[in-house]
């Protein structure tokens, strides 16, 4: 796993971790059960602090894209790429569905999406 931190990006160094490797596991690269470097060794490997690594793969787990299992690590949940993304289309399409025999408009419908997220 290559990950790298560009100290002069916009993105706090946490996010551009967490971000690089959301995007190995949507990518497949990263497959379900993959085990994790600690976060020490990350931290070490990326050469950033282990508080970084650590809100990296905290947000990671908030979104459910990794598990850490106590003293047996960390690891790969499953891969999101394209299982999700088909249901999430097909609830959305469902969502357009009803809201049309509603009567409801875009920017209504979006209200009700945002406040739902």
């Amino acid at each position: 796993m290559i990950i790298s931190v560009d100290p002069a990006a916009a993105k706090p160094p946490y996010e551009q971790v967490k971000d690089q490797i959301d995007g190995l596991i949507r990518r497949g690269e990263l497959a379900q059960g993959t085990r994790l470097p600690t976060v020490r060794q990350l931290a070490a490997e990326v050469g950033v602090a282990v508080n970084t690594a650590a809100r990296a793969y905290k947000e990671l787990e908030a979104e459910r894209m990794i598990e850490t299992r106590g003293r047996n690590g960390t690891f790969v949940l499953a891969s999101r790429s394209h299982t999700n993304d088909a249901g999430t289309r097909s609830a959305a399409t469902a969502f357009v569905h009803a809201a049309r025999e509603a009567g409801i408009s875009l920017p209504e419908a979006m209200e009700i999406l945002r406040q739902a997220w």
